[in-house]
Order: C-alpha cells, then sequence, then structure tokens
C-alpha cells in the first residue's frame, strides 16, 4: 500500500530491476499444464506504477499500450484533478476499476483517537466518491493496524464499529469496500478473515486479496478458495523467501505457484479484475509486465 512508507519502501529497495527475459516454451508448457482455459480476469495497473512526470492522458495511453485494461486510482480529493483523470480514462478506453483509499495507515480506524479516526471515515468518504465519479466498483481500506497501543481485539471491534458507519455511503453509491490483508499484523489466516468480513452482513463489504502478501505464512490457493465469493477485488505480486531472507520480486519470479492460483480462482468463480502492484517503470517494463499477468496469472 501506498500510504504505508515501510511497506511502500520495502517494495522498491528489495523488489530490484525485473528482469525482461522471456519464459521458455517449456516453461510456458509446464505453467499451462492441466490449468485449462485462460482466466476471464481483467488486467488492471495501479496508477503508482506508470511514469509519473507525464500527464495522466500520456499515462494512461501507456498503460493501454501495454495491454491493460484497468486501473487503481489513489484518492483524490481535489475535484479538477479528479475530472481529469475521469477524461484521461475515457479517452483510452481504460476503466477504472477501484480507488486505493490513501487515509487508513496514517489515521487507522482501530485508533483510540476520535480525531484520527474521524480523519479516516473523512478520507474513505472521499475514496467513495471519488469511486462514484470515475465508475469504479470498489475502494480498497487497510480495515486496522494492531500495534503496542492497540490490541488485536480492539482492533477487531473499534474498526467494525467504524466500517460499520459507511456502510450506508457504500449502498447509497453501489460501491463495494474490500478489505485488504497486509502486513498489519490483524486477519492472520483466511477463516478468520472470512468470519470478519461475515459479521457485517453486507454485500458492501468484500475482501481485496493480495495474492503476494499472504506467501510468508500461508499459501495463496488456500486463502482463495477459503475466501471465496467474499473475494471482489485482487492485488498481484510475488514473494520469495531463501532461508531468512526475503523480498518481493515481479510476477513469476518468487514463491507463488501461480497455476495453483489460477486453479483456486476458477474453482471460486472469479471474474473480477486483478491489479498488479509492483514498482513502476517505463513503457517496455510495464509492457512485460501484462506479459506476466498473462502467461502466469491468468494462463493465456
Amino acid at each position: 500500500m501506498r500510504n504505508h512508507p515501510s511497506r511502500r519502501e520495502f517494495l522498491k529497495t528489495s523488489m530490484g530491476a525485473a528482469s525482461l527475459a522471456g519464459t521458455s516454451r517449456v516453461a510456458d508448457a509446464a505453467l499451462r499444464g492441466g490449468a485449462g482455459a485462460p482466466l476471464a480476469i481483467r488486467k488492471g495497473v495501479l496508477v503508482s506504477m506508470l511514469p509519473p512526470r507525464l500527464s495522466y492522458l500520456d499515462r494512461f495511453k501507456i498503460a493501454r499500450e501495454a495491454g491493460f485494461e484497468a486501473l487503481q486510482v489513489d484518492t483524490t480529493p481535489d475535484l479538477h484533478e479528479a475530472e481529469a483523470i475521469r477524461e484521461a480514462a475515457e479517452k483510452t478506453g481504460l476503466r477504472i476499476d477501484s480507488v486505493m483509499n490513501m487515509a487508513h495507515w496514517k489515521y487507522p480506524l482501530s485508533s483510540s483517537d476520535p480525531a484520527v479516526v474521524e480523519k479516516s471515515l473523512a478520507g474513505m468518504r472521499t475514496s467513495l466518491h471519488n469511486a462514484k465519479l470515475w465508475g469504479a466498483l470498489s475502494v480498497l481500506l487497510v480495515p486496522a493496524v494492531v500495534n503496542e497501543q492497540t490490541s488485536y481485539r480492539q482492533a477487531w471491534l473499534r474498526s467494525q464499529r467504524q466500517i460499520r458507519k459507511l456502510i450506508p455511503l457504500a449502498e447509497e453509491l453501489r460501491v463495494t469496500i474490500a478489505l485488504e490483508e497486509v502486513w498489519n499484523k490483524f486477519l492472520l489466516s483466511p477463516l478468520e478473515f472470512a468470519t470478519y468480513v461475515d459479521q457485517f452482513k453486507s454485500p458492501w463489504v468484500k475482501v481485496w486479496f493480495d495474492v503476494g502478501n499472504v506467501v510468508l505464512y500461508g499459501y495463496p490457493q488456500d486463502w482463495i478458495r477459503t475466501l471465496g465469493p467474499r473475494v471482489a477485488d485482487v492485488h498481484l505480486k510475488d514473494f520469495k523467501q531463501t532461508g531468512n531472507c526475503y523480498e518481493w520480486v515481479n510476477i513469476g519470479e518468487g514463491d507463488v505457484d501461480w497455476p495453483a492460483v489460477r486453479a483456486a480462482f476458477a474453482e471460486i468463480g472469479y471474474h473480477g479484475t486483478a491489479i498488479t502492484e509492483l514498482k513502476g517503470g517505463d513503457a517496455a517494463y510495464l509492457k512485460d509486465v501484462a506479459n506476466r499477468v498473462d502467461r502466469y496469472a491468468l494462463g493465456a
């Protein structure tokens, strides 16, 4: 998540330059073996992966030419900028599929400070209205942060209480609140995550599943099957562990069992969007990332 400095910095510094070397035909065949037809999932990209010095229109053109069909865009309080983003997406034919809420790390909903919580709620309200303007279907929300000041139980109860305040607006705007599992010492198993979401008893609260985030302590395919129809959106990246060392890596260069992940997505009937969450790069890099999504995540 971009608003979590330690995680974003770790992503930037540890991933390194992505290899552009193609996978051999033998390896491609092995990846496709027994996986069935390619998944009907849209390829998306984080707006932060696109060259930042260009206009939105030029950035989105690069994404489109690289082969992406959708975008995840950050919360944008400035209405003029939000309109520019909408117009650029329309001109390039890219769908803004989701919004990356930008307030939840600095201002967690699980905080004991009412002022902090209100800032978090305000950020989510802006994100939900952004989604409505852009035609996006969901807003990504990290629901809580467990730390020395906030116990696990407090994080659970406080965050649920605040998210319930947002459900009426989400329903009015017809935008899903998609909760993500991240390295926040919270929601550490798929059974627990499913229970947390089910307790809202609302079709407007679902799961944003990140394939790479759970590799350190679980198996993505297991999480996908357990979460099932609760999964509204997906992040794609890979993760590699060697002994006591680990790093975020490009899709296909880590420990994710991509054929198993594809099979799990097929089993639960997931037909949404998969957004790449990697370091940024130029047009050639982005095209390679899009090709990796086809080869590893979709089986195309």
